[in-house]
């Protein structure tokens, strides 16, 4: 196995997901989904099926646990309501602060384990599909690329300097990312972003409207 692809099922980790079989092939790719006590489980659904769909191995690690605690609008605990507008009408009120979905340093707590495992099945490179929207304005601060920088320095370093972290898209916004899986050919009517685990998404979550966003800027007409 030589790459391991954090995996959500959506269009990022899918794009990176695309790119990662392009460059080793499918028999050399382990996908990693991560199950974080969600509201819902449609996009591990959706993980599953484009896992599938590229002939790749798929694994699903439960880190609930570790989330209990958390307040985070997107888990199964809180009692919070997904807001139905965007990031930037968000973050006109949290002062700075990270948005109500974002979950407790997740993309931390994501590589650092997806580091172990990438290590005991002989991996040398970590891909994760963070982009400069989901950074901006401190929305979601593990998507930043100093976070990026520094955790693929920690992990290059603690893992004896075996293994990096990718992260393709880190200098690129969503429309950008959606331009770069469409020359892949990437099946992006199979993946899933909406926070609400609904028979179609809602279409006004954050996600939900930068996913629609950047498939219109690039001629797509599906949500």
């Amino acid at each position: 196995m030589k790459a391991l692809v954090l995996f959500s099922g959506g269009v990022d980790s899918t794009t990176c997901l695309a790119i990662a079989v392009k460059k080793y092939g499918a028999g050399e790719v382990l996908a990693l989904s991560i199950s974080y006590g969600q509201k819902h489980s449609r996009e591990i659904q959706a993980a599953d099926d484009i896992a599938e769909f590229y002939g790749v191995e798929h694994k699903i690690l439960d880190l609930s646990v570790l989330f209990e605690g958390s307040d985070c609008s997107l888990l199964v605990g809180s009692d919070k309501e997904i807001p139905k507008e965007s990031y930037a009408e968000q973050l006109k009120k949290t002062d700075g602060n990270p948005v109500s979905t974002y979950v407790p340093f997740r993309n931390g707590l994501f590589l650092s384990s997806a580091a172990s495992i990438a290590l005991s099945r002989g991996c040398s490179e970590i891909y994760y599909g963070a982009h400069s929207d989901d950074a901006a304005g401190n929305a979601y601060p593990d998507c930043s690329k100093e976070f990026n920088d520094a955790i693929n320095r920690a992990i290059f370093l603690g893992s004896g300097n075996e293994l990096q972290v990718t992260a393709p898209f880190i200098g690129m916004n969503k429309a950008e990312v959606v331009k770069t899986g469409i020359e892949l050919d990437v099946p992006y009517e199979k993946t899933w972003s909406c926070y609400e685990g609904g028979e179609k998404p809602c279409g006004v979550c954050g996600t939900c409207r930068d996913r629609i966003a950047a498939f219109r800027a690039n001629g797509l007409d599906f949500d």
